[in-house]
């Protein structure tokens, strides 16, 4: 499953699922969370449903974001996306392991096995759980984060300055998102950059998140997709480097560290040029 580029999608806009297909996203994310009213809930079930009962041959992953477990929603949505079997489902206000073998007996009653994508840092619990996904590592297609319901959670004002740039707690949480997701062995997802017209701050943004580990990211809005596809895909000089790491070690089976265009590279960076080579 590619989750490179992930697009959010209001499950109450039908008219934007099928156009969405064509941007050049990995992946859609059919919201029937936050971007649906409360008053068009049953509404947005009723479209994903209609949107997922097509014809799947245009190779974009279908996630769909369920209200969270605790509230009057996740039962209908469930019971409703269940039948059309959606390529993966997005679980909004995890906690931990505990909140995906939850979700796993809810769709297993309803015949699904979906894997799930779970949003882990949007409640103060959810913080201390982080390290418990490598429980469930085999029904997860990935792990994410948010930055905006948390702070709301605990009385802050924002999760980010006047420059945009995350807080201490919320850079807190990316870290410990980022590392429980290499510790499960499941892809690193980079949360939405909020303010989508800011292309120059999206760009540094997806690159950070590239250069710090993330495999992937969100997007809330089309103009960010080529953006992020461009910051997780390798560029040729990279890919260059890599086989070149790889090839130095190939052709000296016994060495422990070699010497590479003058600098050192040893057991990390050959494992770093494999991985870089597998996403290229």
């Amino acid at each position: 499953m590619k989750l490179r580029s992930l697009l959010f999608v209001p499950g109450d806009r039908p008219e934007r699922m099928e156009k969405a297909l064509g941007l050049g996203a990995d992946a859609l994310i059919l919201d029937l969370e936050d971007s649906v009213a409360e008053s068009a809930k049953g509404a947005a079930r009723d479209h994903v449903s209609a949107f997922l009962a097509k014809p799947r041959d245009h190779g974009v992953t279908i996630l769909v974001r369920v209200n969270p477990l605790d509230g009057p929603h996740a039962e209908a949505d469930i019971a409703a996306i269940a039948i059309a079997k959606p390529d993966a489902l997005v679980l909004p206000k995890a906690e931990g392991g505990a909140s995906v073998r939850k979700l796993m007996t809810l769709l297993s009653g309803k015949g699904c096995s979906a894997p799930i994508l779970p949003i882990a840092t949007e409640t103060p619990a959810a913080i201390f759980m982080l390290g418990s996904y490598g429980e469930v590592a085999d029904q997860l297609c990935g792990l994410t984060w948010g930055a905006e319901d948390l702070p709301a959670a605990i009385g802050a004002a924002t999760s980010r300055d006047e420059q945009g740039q995350l807080l201490p707690p919320y850079e807190m949480a990316r870290s410990l998102t980022l590392f429980g997701a290499h510790a499960a062995g499941v892809a690193a997802i980079e949360t939405v950059y909020p303010d989508f017209r800011n292309v120059e701050g999206m760009t540094a943004y997806a690159a950070r998140a590239a250069r710090d580990g993330f495999t992937g990211m969100m997007a809330i809005h089309p103009s960010q997709i080529a953006i992020i596809n461009a910051a997780f895909t390798p560029s040729e000089c990279q890919i260059a480097h890599a086989r070149g790491v790889v090839e130095a070690f190939a052709a000296n089976p016994g060495a422990g560290a070699l010497q590479l265009d003058g600098k050192m590279i040893d057991a990390p960076h050959l494992k770093q040029a494999k991985a870089l080579l597998a996403r290229a």
